[in-house]
């Protein structure tokens, strides 16, 4: 116990954490956003968007997410030279949002994939009802099929945060301040408390992801029930 406050007292441990919460919160709503964009253009009536679509997933996903999180830091920021945060903003602040940028394109694909098989769950009877009253193809998605996908589509969704969370360690090859750079500066310059260090970084992203699984549980149930 002695080595875990050495380490706490020394190393802005909780800092790193702060960086990870705040990479997962705003890379999902990335991810959501992107997600939801491609999921629609999946089952859209218009061949070319369908294909687009399917090609972005399939072209991502089988990507490893190092390369796309180094070709942003590198590619767009280093040699292009484009700035998110504005052309005053700290190198740390832009390498920042360029992660956020890396991580919500990447997990995009598992929340599209996610939302998919949740309109999957729902009866073919439901859209052909809605174009029967007139609703067009942007319509009965907003008001008939999305409502019911996005409550089949809670689990797989769930998973996606949760891995998302733990996949924020990847950014730490760019330099941002997340647990996982805390961790690497720890292990070289205490490395006598080797051990301690990989207790206490598998505690913290146990206090994180812990709790998103229980509530993920629960909600999937809730929501079910109501179903």
């Amino acid at each position: 116990m002695s080595a875990l406050a050495d380490l706490m007292r020394t190393y802005d441990v909780l800092g790193g954490f702060w960086m990870t919460i705040r990479l997962t919160l705003c890379a999902a709503l990335g991810a959501f956003l992107i997600g939801t964009v491609v999921v629609i253009m999946r089952v859209s009536p218009v061949k070319a968007f369908q294909l687009f679509g399917r090609g972005y997933v399939d072209v991502v996903r089988n990507t490893p997410l190092t390369v796309i999180v180094t070709f942003c830091a590198l590619g767009f920021y280093n040699v292009m030279s484009w700035q998110l945060a504005g052309p005053h903003a700290r190198s740390a602040t832009q390498l920042f949002w360029w992660g956020v940028v890396a991580l919500s394109v990447y997990h995009a694909t598992d929340v599209a994939e996610g939302i998919r098989s949740g309109i999957n769950t729902v009866g073919a009877g439901q859209a052909e009802a809605a174009r029967s009253i007139g609703l067009d193809f942007g319509q009965t998605l907003r008001h008939v099929v999305l409502p019911q996908a996005m409550r089949g589509a809670i689990t797989p969704l769930g998973n996606t945060l949760i891995a998302l969370t733990k996949n924020t360690t990847v950014v730490s090859a760019i330099g941002v301040a997340d647990a996982s750079y805390v961790m690497k500066n720890m292990i070289e310059f205490s490395p006598q408390f080797i051990y301690a260090i990989f207790i206490l970084m598998a505690l913290g992203f146990v206090i994180l992801t812990l709790p998103l699984g229980m509530f993920v549980s629960w909600i999937t149930t809730r929501m079910a029930v109501q179903r």
